[in-house]
């Protein structure tokens, strides 16, 4: 499923606009991006957790050469899906 998509199913769930779910689903994604580059965790019960962790700087190989390189340390976005949604899955 893409992100037209899921405006779509939004939409038709909720008796709504297709311009007013896209507007629900950019704002919930604006919501959690600034939390997140806040340094934040967002948490939707029963779905899942969001949360930012550091990757430290490591030695890596470029597979064409095999020459050693350094990959620099940043920011990862971590999902942690939630116990409702772990159970829809299995």
């Amino acid at each position: 499923m893409n992100k037209s998509e899921l405006i779509d199913a939004m939409a038709a769930d909720a008796g709504i606009s297709k311009a007013s779910a896209k507007k629900a689903l950019d704002s919930m994604m604006g919501n959690v991006s600034s939390t997140l580059k806040g340094g934040g965790r967002v948490s939707l019960v029963g779905f899942g957790s969001w949360s930012v962790s550091n990757r430290a700087a490591r030695d890596g190989r470029n597979p064409q050469t095999g020459a050693t390189i350094r990959i620099a340390a940043k920011n990862v976005v971590k999902f942690k899906a939630g116990s409702d949604l772990s159970g829809a899955v299995n």
